[in-house]
């Protein structure tokens, strides 16, 4: 069976698609250069948030996931996020795909709080790959094997990519989700408030809270 393997080489935002997206160039050589079919591609993509330094800033923004500094012998950690399919077609010796990774805003998400909160810098991911290989097995009969769980792929994104995708997709905004009581309420002291918009009605209630130091 063919012996493969991966490497990512490049991201960048997908322009002018349905939702935020970034696309990652995954390079694909057969050691052996055998006729591949086609693959039908499973990747796993994990934050290896372990793997590079944070300021003061990023400690702050990053409170909410892992806690106090002090802490993070034992917070810091990997997170998941997210799993993604993909198709090589037919080739020889090696090949490129493109690999869509749809990108969510939403902050319930850790994966999102994440990286909202690098400013600057890289940020780790590994890609973790399996699925099935379609081949050539040298008699002219096609062959199918699994793709073993050991392959892999590191590659550093750089934070402001992922920013420069959301400012392109949300220009100056930004979006969470509530349950729909809270929702209730806060439409109602809008109304009641005779408040234009809901910036506006936010921006009433923080000034009217103690923020904590």
């Amino acid at each position: 069976m063919p012996d493969l393997d991966f490497r990512v080489e490049s991201a960048a935002p997908v322009a002018f698609a349905a939702t935020p997206m970034l696309g990652f160039r995954i390079g694909i050589v057969s050691a052996g250069g055998e006729q591949v079919y086609s693959i039908a591609l499973r990747c796993q993509i994990q934050i290896e948030a372990t793997r590079r330094r944070y300021g003061r800033g990023d400690q702050q923004r990053l409170l909410d996931l892992f806690g106090e500094p002090e802490r993070w012998g034992q917070t810091l950690r990997s997170l998941l996020w997210i799993n993604v399919t993909a198709t090589a077609p037919a080739f020889a010796g090696a090949t490129a795909i493109d690999v869509q990774v749809p990108c969510t805003f939403d902050f319930n998400v850790a994966a999102t709080k994440y990286f909202h909160a690098l400013e600057s810098g890289d940020i780790p991911l590994c890609f973790l790959f399996s699925g099935s290989v379609f081949y050539d097995a040298g008699d002219g009969s096609p062959k199918v094997a699994p793709i073993p769980w050991s392959k892999e792929a590191r590659f550093h994104l750089p934070a402001q990519t992922w920013r420069e995708m959301m400012d392109f997709y949300y220009p100056n905004c930004a979006w969470f989700c509530l349950r729909r009581d809270v929702f209730e309420r806060l439409y109602e002291y809008k109304t009641r408030n005779a408040i234009p918009t809901w910036e506006a009605a936010l921006e009433t209630i923080l000034d009217g809270c103690e923020v904590k130091s």
